[in-house]
């Protein structure tokens, strides 16, 4: 068999085809399905004249060279392409300085996705320069690409000026402290991100502390992603600080960033102040028994948390009885995640017992637990009396 034909995806050719006889296609999705060079030439030169196509994925399509060139080319003169999905074809640093020609030039994408394109700092740098002209991209997932200091230096000197970005990915890359501290610099004068997500990146407590600095003043972060970062306690507490300031971030995730005690404390006065965050993600930490008191004890007096998540920490009975007292008297938490806790049948008797007198908690989740057979029986009572709550075990 020759390579031609071991590469070539018959779905692929299908729905290349049905795309080029039907030209009002608002959609198309070629995800998966290798395409040749040969097809992405056809498919480059539709697009330099179509008008209805919105909406383009080719993630893992193992686009080649002189077929993403192509591609390149035919979108500096599209018109209406608003969303390229583009995961998972190794583009390289090369096929990043051919994007960033795009953007200069592009008017109407909004969502671009390049995760898993080994770009590097090359790339990254390349496409900072197009962000500093470019205000009509909205989503950027730069995710999975190698990026490292230099890289995350130059996009955070492009987002000082851009207008347009509002979503920014850059999980599992090695932007490390220098990378974070240059992205709290951004965040000090930023005025447009609302979502960013820094997980997995090897930041430390520094780099943690530098962005604590700067949620102290920005307005405008919503969603911060900061799952698996060894930040530890001393740098919640700083974070924590920033809470009792900060008024515009919404949902924060620490998951695996080796919180303990003490972070959880911190966490906990913050949440006695602030009024806008409705999300906090807790999982695969340490907080034990101690940690969980505090968090119970701030949500008697929190108005404003609708989602709190300690899945797999090191909560046993007392703290599954603290937050169960909690619960009593705060109304506004709608979820609780608590799975792969110790609380066993102790625990799970007490928030049983809380939840038959409480009717807004809609989604509780005790799996891994131990809850035991007498546990099980009263988790079953509160289910069937209350069918608005939604609760596993």
């Amino acid at each position: 068999m020759s390579n031609e034909k071991a590469l070539l995806s018959p779905k692929a050719d299908v729905l290349l085809s049905t795309f080029l006889t039907n030209l009002s296609l608002s959609s198309l999705d070629l995800n998966e399905h290798p395409i040749l060079d040969k097809n992405t030439l056809v498919l480059s030169e539709t697009l330099k004249t179509n008008t209805t196509l919105t909406t383009l994925s080719l993630a893992h399509s193992r686009i080649g060279g002189n077929g993403f060139q192509s591609l390149s080319d035919a979108l500096k003169i599209n018109r209406t392409l608003t969303t390229l999905d583009l995961r998972g074809n190794w583009i390289g640093r090369v096929g990043a300085q051919a994007l960033s020609e795009v953007l200069k030039c592009s008017k109407t994408l909004t969502t671009l996705c390049l995760r898993h394109n080994r770009i590097e700092n090359t790339g990254a740098q390349a496409l900072s320069q197009a962000l500093k002209t470019n205000n009509t991209l909205e989503n950027l997932d730069l995710s999975h690409n190698m990026l490292k200091t230099d890289g995350t230096l130059e996009l955070s000197e492009a987002l000082k000026t851009n207008s347009g970005v509002s979503t920014l990915k850059l999980r599992s890359n090695v932007i490390a402290n220098e990378g974070a501290q240059a992205l709290s610099e951004m965040l000090k004068v930023n005025k447009t991100l609302s979502t960013l997500d820094l997980s997995e990146n090897l930041i430390h407590a520094e780099g943690m502390e530098a962005l604590a600095k700067a949620l102290k003043i920005n307005p405008t972060l919503s969603e911060l992603i900061l799952q698996i970062n060894p930040i530890k306690d001393e740098a919640v507490q700083a974070l924590s600080e920033a809470l009792k300031m900060n008024s515009g971030l919404a949902l924060l995730s620490l998951a695996g960033c080796s919180i303990g005690t003490v972070g959880g404390q911190a966490l906990s006065e913050a949440l006695e102040c602030n009024r806008t965050l409705t999300v906090l993600e807790l999982s695969f930490n340490s907080i034990d028994d101690i940690g969980a008191f505090a968090l119970a004890n701030a949500l008697r007096t929190n108005r404003t948390l609708l989602a709190l998540d300690l899945r797999q920490n090191m909560i046993e009975k007392k703290g599954a009885e603290a937050m169960a007292e909690a619960l009593l008297i705060n109304s506004t938490l709608s979820t609780l995640g608590l799975c792969d806790n110790s609380v066993g049948c102790g625990g799970a008797l007490a928030l049983s017992a809380a939840l038959m007198t409480r009717r807004t908690l809609f989604h509780m989740d005790l799996r891994g637990n131990s809850v035991g057979e007498e546990g099980g029986q009263a988790l079953t009572e509160v289910a069937e009396t209350n069918s608005a709550l939604r609760i596993y075990w």
